[in-house]
């Protein structure tokens, strides 16, 4: 039996323990129910409005009543006591939590703990300013009643017209008088818009900048002058002067919002100057090292053609870093439309610029290996001439007809380039060419004449020697080669130089009656294929000194 009693007493513990933890559970999700079916059902805030000025703002029930209800019997409240002739003394009387708002010996509405939608304010705040509203809707139907109060505000308005017309011509003839004198302005100071004797700008098109100028201030002078005539004329009349004040508290506001805004931006652009101004201090310091250490003997790889390829990408580095740490202090930085407008650049460049980059990148190598250097004699691909500029995207190259070709830089770095200036003594370029003898002409007699050759062409150097090669003994002749040493005294297309060599070549050759047997050997002739030199000058060709 004791033990019986024992876990019969357990039992019931557990049942109280679980009774007890199970209420107040309940109640806190009931509360919680409850709260949100509140919020669920809150009433949407309406706002009572009397002769056009806004006089308070229902946002919660009142003894059952919606706020719809409450701006409803408010309204009509109100414009009864206002119709009447009694004393319209505005009151507020406390209830309670709540405050009474009295219209005379009327009640005009009640302002309610659930109207209070700031914490900042207490109900008798928002009381004592709906007092305040519904004084101010009281002056103005007094106003709006009395004739002498109207008349004078239409004569108000009819000043304030007359005066806006007046300033309105005057800004007109203003901008006419200025635009009138700029001309003789621009011609008297003619002289300060030079630089040296040349014109920084055509003073047509500088009429045409000031008179666009002239005419974007003239219009905005108009611009606030009509909006303030309008808030003035609107703010004169009773029922239209909650108009004409919002229209002047709109431009308060847009002033202050403009000047608050320069006054927060004025330290993120101080911070922003400053890193530009130390950025550009670094820049100039690096030219000026990179400078020093460009003179022979310093740095091997930075020379008199590196120097100013390496100078930009320094500071094209600089500047970056610069705009990176900068970019944080511009004003708007933050915002959604400076962020996205940055995406949208970042992806044109990424898409646009993939070319360009590859361009670049074959620049900096042409550049850093010093593969080509202006002045000199190249062939790249079947283009041959001298190369007048290497440049970060494209070479310039200027062929021996006079033609100027520009190879964008990837073509040349995925090409074989021939440069015929690496192996001189000095300035000058390599002229190489060739010619096949049969093996009945001795090959020291050949050698002779090809260097006589080329001893009697301007321009081929003899110091250092010209060379003659045998490149191949073929089946039906050997293979010489001639390579000189060309500088000319001025610059000549090197294809100008090869058609003279070649043309003593032939002289020579006739001159000893040794036939050329380029370009293909098919068997001896009956008469040796060489011309005498009294048949040199034939018709037409006209007879000349040919030493």
């Amino acid at each position: 039996m004791g033990k019986m009693r024992h876990k019969l007493l357990r039992s019931l513990i557990a049942l109280a323990l679980c009774v007890l933890w199970y209420i107040p559970v309940q109640a806190a999700t009931e509360a919680s129910a409850d709260a949100d079916a509140n919020a669920l059902q809150a009433p949407d805030p309406v706002e009572l409005k009397i002769g056009n000025r806004s006089v308070f703002v229902f946002r919660g029930a009142l003894l059952g009543e919606t706020p719809a209800n409450r701006a409803k019997r408010a309204t009509a409240s109100i414009v009864d006591a206002l119709q009447s002739d009694d004393d319209l003394t505005v009151r507020v009387d406390p209830i309670q939590s709540s405050f009474l708002v009295l219209l005379g010996y009327n009640r005009a509405f009640i302002v309610s703990p659930s109207d209070v939608g700031s914490p900042e304010k207490s109900v008798r705040d928002l009381a004592e300013q709906a007092a305040s509203n519904l004084r101010l809707v009281v002056t103005e139907n007094g106003e709006a009643r009395s004739l002498k109060f109207l008349l004078g505000a239409a004569g108000y308005s009819l000043a304030a017209t007359a005066i806006f017309v007046l300033l309105l011509k005057g800004a007109a003839y203003l901008k006419r008088k200025l635009l009138s004198l700029l001309p003789r302005a621009m011609r008297k100071h003619s002289g300060l818009l030079k630089f040296g004797e040349t014109p920084l700008f055509d003073l047509q098109y500088l009429y045409y900048v000031f008179d666009r100028f002239f005419w974007l201030i003239y219009w905005i002078l108009v611009a606030l002058l009509s909006y303030q005539w309008l808030s003035f004329v609107l703010s004169q009349f009773p029922y239209t002067r909650a108009w004409g004040e919002s229209l002047n508290l709109y431009l308060i506001q847009l002033f202050h919002y403009l000047l608050r805004g320069t006054l927060n931006a004025m330290p993120g652009l101080a911070v922003a100057v400053c890193i530009v101004l130390i950025a550009r201090a670094i820049s100039a310091f690096s030219r000026h090292l990179l400078t020093r250490m460009a003179r022979p003997g310093t740095l091997r790889w930075l020379t008199a053609e590196t120097l100013q390829p390496t100078v930009r990408l320094t500071s094209l580095a600089i500047w970056l870093f610069a705009l990176v740490m900068a970019y944080p202090y511009l004003p708007g930085s933050g915002t959604d439309a400076f962020k996205g407008l940055s995406v949208l650049i970042g992806i044109m460049i990424s898409l646009g610029a993939s070319s360009v980059v590859g361009q670049g990148a074959a620049g900096l190598i042409l550049t850093y290996s010093r593969t080509l250097r202006a002045g000199e004699y190249v062939r790249v691909g079947d283009h041959e001439g001298t190369v007048t500029e290497v440049g970060m995207f494209t070479t310039t190259i200027r062929t021996g007809l006079g033609e100027v070709l520009t190879l964008p830089n990837s073509m040349i770095t995925g090409n074989v380039t021939k440069n015929y200036s690496r192996a001189v003594q000095g300035q000058g370029y390599i002229v190489d060419t060739v010619v096949t003898i049969g093996y009945d002409t001795p090959w020291r007699q050949v050698e002779a004449m090809l260097i006589e050759a080329a001893s009697r062409t301007e321009g081929i150097l003899q110091t250092p020697a010209p060379h003659v090669f045998q490149t191949a003994l073929s089946d039906f002749y050997p293979e010489y080669r001639l390579v000189a040493q060309a500088v000319p005294k001025e610059p000549r297309p090197r294809a100008v130089l090869l058609s003279e060599l070649h043309a003593h070549i032939q002289d020579v050759f006739n001159e000893y009656g040794v036939q050329i047997m380029s370009p293909h050997y098919l068997g001896d002739p009956e008469q040796a294929k060489w011309v005498p030199r009294d048949q040199w000058h034939a018709a037409p060709a006209k007879p000349q000194n040919d030493g």
